[in-house]
């Protein structure tokens, strides 16, 4: 009956679409894929539908108009029978008919899958070629690689424990090395080495990640590194190694807690050997940056630790009752008026050890960083500052100096707004609080290698300054009260009434340009500027300079406006001695300088004009520079000697016509000038033997080469040996004043004292210009032969001396 089944199945799936299958019996129950021969035949023996009705709503969801002659029958099982074989005969006639009407398209498909067969059997035998290929391939490879695999494998377990051997070698040499290190008595040289042992003890034994967390390779004693394995045995897995792990770690504690005393030791008593060495161990322990790091910070809470006792005014009040100068009944956080000189004082002696120890521990500091920045590793040349610098973000003295500014504007900041007694003693006393900290820049300057001067504060002394900056502002703005005061109180006299040393004039500070530009304001209509403050008339000092001298004595420049008073005065007055010294000296000229020496007389004396040229000068020392402070007048009176040598010196080159008598007589002036001068240069009365004109340098020289030159011959006139400490202008001088060619302001027309004012206005080459300039006019002229012969040889020598005088220049 199965097969029967089967081509019910097929004949149906065949007629499912065809226009013939409304009119055939429904077959679709054998259909189903769950079909099954016994259910149906106990479904018509009991009597039932097949399928169960779930089962026939999945497989058909259309209506069925006809009834399946095939359905179970209620009736006899003969009729259900005969009903079956009815079936089965119309089926068979059915695909009798089917393959019938369909045998030519059965026939073309059996001829196409008989051809397709033999395609398929080609394809098949070169499939089976390819696998065989594949087969073959797969031998020459696959094997050889496995093999390969297999023997690197074993090479890698083979090196594995090699290098387990190796190691483990290699850690019972150092095991027996730091046992000999650990049993040595002299430790400070030893420990190094043992700090060593250890490392490579530890890198051994954990491995370069754990033994060496900052990353760098493990180094032997020699200095060969480590070879880094990651797949390497540690060798805390060997017994052998294993046994000597208590005995490592005993010895690193022990090496590390000397090593932390002898740096301990080495900052106490700045020991830089001890501290060298101390770095060293922990360099070799690999854990240099952050035992400094550990320093550093233990030196900045100290600091810290420090700054808050000095500024906490309940320990102040707690030590003076311990000392008895207060009654326990009477503790108090801010003083009475009785109680205030105690706790002033207790303030100050806390402040003084602040900056004791501020000062021992910034030298810590800078001790720790001197050695770390000259030790470094023998092996890589690495400076050990540069080692430290992994674990801080600044070098050490910077952080400490951060930390130091940090905590001490903190807390004074804070002592200011807790306590009145702390804010009015401190902002008092700040001058005092500011000798402190100079004791203590001056305590670290020799280790800081800082030099401090007026025009130079360092960083760290800003910072400092800064930190304290709420005390400077209250003591800046009390005394700028004060000293408006005293200001006011100095000018309130009147205008002719100027102000006494005693009433305020010393009291100006440097740090209030407010009060000084009061000063420089109501100093400026006190000022007189008339002909009377500039006059040298004497025999005394007029009215008008005796006031200029001592308000400007009485008030030393500091800014702008003050200069502008202070040059106001000076610079006039300084004017008008000039001129005056200048036209006594034009006086020169007037003498009769060639005349004959008189063999019976004695030395010339001294002229006229050079006695009135010295009482001039000592008319403007004693009558109108004795008016002014000493210190202000000093830097003065060099100026008008160099001024008065320089103009002498000209004069005198340019005086012609020069005989011999005319000679010594300028030889006497000369030692006269000398000796007034020195005179003039003098500090007072009670310094008899006068100034040094030779600290006046180049001037001092020109005067006494000068006395020479009058008598040299004219053969060495061109000779720079024998002009040594002459301008080449004088030297051109004289030799014009020797011969017969005019001198420059004889050609131009104009007065000695005029040539002398522009000479001394212009430069040497524009003078040197002028009198080249003037040698080529006298040649072009028409002379007399006698004048041109003799002129001939004084133009070959300052044709010289132009030529060596622009080769200098």
């Amino acid at each position: 009956m199965t097969w029967q089944v089967f081509y019910v199945h097929a004949f149906i799936d065949q007629n499912d679409h065809s226009p013939a299958a409304g009119s055939i019996a429904d077959y679709s129950v054998f259909a189903i894929p769950e079909f099954d021969a016994n259910e149906y035949a106990n479904a018509v023996l009991a009597g039932e539908s097949y399928p169960p009705t779930s089962s026939t709503q999945q497989i058909q969801s259309k209506p069925r108009t006809t009834v399946s002659i095939l359905e179970p029958a209620k009736e006899d099982i003969s009729v259900a029978v005969s009903k079956l074989d009815l079936g089965i005969e119309d089926v068979n006639k059915q695909i009798k008919a089917l393959v019938t009407a369909h045998h030519e398209d059965l026939l073309l498909h059996a001829s196409n899958v008989s051809q397709l067969s033999g395609s398929l059997s080609s394809v098949r035998r070169g499939l089976d070629d390819v696998e065989s290929s594949i087969e073959k391939l797969r031998q020459k490879i696959r094997v050889p690689y496995q093999a390969l695999q297999e023997n690197v494998t074993r090479l890698q377990r083979i090196q594995q424990a090699n290098d387990a051997l190796r190691r483990t070698a290699r850690f019972a040499v150092l095991a027996k090395r730091l046992e000999a290190q650990m049993s040595e008595k002299e430790k400070e040289r030893t420990i190094a080495k043992a700090a060593l042992s250890i490392a490579e003890l530890s890198a051994l034994l954990d491995g370069p990640d754990e033994a060496n967390p900052e990353g760098e390779p493990p180094q032997t004693e020699d200095g060969s590194v480590l070879p880094v394995n990651a797949n390497s045995i540690p060798l805390r897995s060997v017994n052998a190694a294993a046994a000597y792990i208590p005995f490592i770690t005993n010895a690193r504690q022990k090496v590390t807690g000397e090593m932390e005393a002898m740096v301990i030791q080495g900052l106490t008593s700045l020991n830089q050997s001890l501290l060298a060495s101390s770095l060293q161990t922990a360099y070799n322990l690999r854990i240099l940056p952050t035992l400094v790091q550990r320093l550093v910070r233990d030196l900045s809470e100290a600091v810290e630790g420090r700054i808050r006792s000095a500024f906490d005014i309940s320990r102040i009040s707690k030590e003076i009752v311990a000392k008895g100068l207060l009654y326990k009944s009477r503790v108090r956080t801010e003083p009475t008026n009785i109680t205030a000189p105690q706790f002033a004082a207790a303030l100050w002696s806390r402040l003084e050890s602040l900056v004791e120890e501020m000062a021992g521990c910034c030298i810590k500091v800078y001790t720790l960083e001197k050695v770390l920045n000259v030790k470094k590793d023998p092996l890589t040349g690495v400076s050990f500052l540069d080692e430290s610098m992994k674990a801080l973000d600044n070098k050490p003295s910077t952080t400490f100096w951060a930390s130091l500014g940090k905590s001490l504007e903190r807390y004074a900041r804070d002592a200011a707004k807790s306590s009145t007694f702390l804010q009015q003693t401190l902002s008092s006393g700040y001058p005092k609080l500011l000798r402190l900290l100079h004791e203590f820049f001056t305590s670290i300057a020799v280790h800081t290698d800082t030099v401090y001067t007026q025009s130079y504060q360092s960083p760290e002394t800003i910072l400092v300054l800064r930190a304290l900056s709420t005390f400077e502002a209250l003591y800046v703005s009390r005394s700028s009260t004060r000293l408006n005061e005293a200001v006011a109180q100095a000018f309130s006299g009147g205008s002719r009434a100027f102000p006494g040393a005693n009433e305020g004039t010393h009291i100006v500070a440097k740090n209030t340009a407010t009060s000084l530009e009061s000063v420089a304001s109501k100093a400026d209509g006190l000022i007189v500027t008339d002909r009377s403050a500039v006059s040298l008339l004497g025999p005394m000092a007029t009215q008008q300079q005796v006031l200029n001298g001592q308000c400007l004595s009485r008030r030393r420049p500091s800014i702008d406006k003050i200069r502008a008073v202070y040059d106001q005065v000076v610079d006039p007055l300084l004017t008008a001695i000039k001129r005056e010294l200048a036209a006594i000296v034009a006086r020169l000229h007037r003498l009769d300088l060639q005349r004959v020496i008189d063999p019976m007389a004695g030395m010339a004396g001294t002229s006229l004009y050079m006695k009135d040229l010295v009482d001039k000068l000592n008319f403007v020392k004693t009558g109108i520079l004795s008016n002014f402070a000493p210190e202000v007048t000093r830097t003065w009176t060099p100026t008008i000697v160099k001024f008065v040598i320089r103009i002498f010196v000209l004069h005198a080159s340019i005086a012609k016509p020069l005989g011999e008598g005319g000679k010594l007589q300028l030889t006497t002036d000369m030692a006269e000038l000398e000796f007034s001068l020195n005179a003039f240069l003098a500090d007072g009365p009670q310094n008899k033997r006068g100034g040094n004109l030779e600290n006046l340098g180049e001037e001092y020289k020109i005067l006494r080469a000068m006395r020479p030159l009058l008598f040299l011959d004219n053969a060495f006139l061109a000779s720079p040996e024998r002009t040594a400490g002459l301008p080449p202008l004088v030297v051109l001088h004289h030799i014009l004043v020797r011969s017969p060619i005019p001198l420059p302001h004889a050609l131009h027309g104009w007065q000695e004292a005029e040539y002398v004012r522009w000479v001394d206005e212009h430069s040497s080459q524009e003078a040197l210009s002028l009198i080249g300039s003037s040698i080529t006019h006298w040649e072009k002229r028409e002379h007399d032969g006698s004048d041109s012969k003799t002129a001939e040889e004084y133009i070959s020598l300052a044709r010289s001396v132009l030529r060596t005088a622009t080769r200098g220049l």
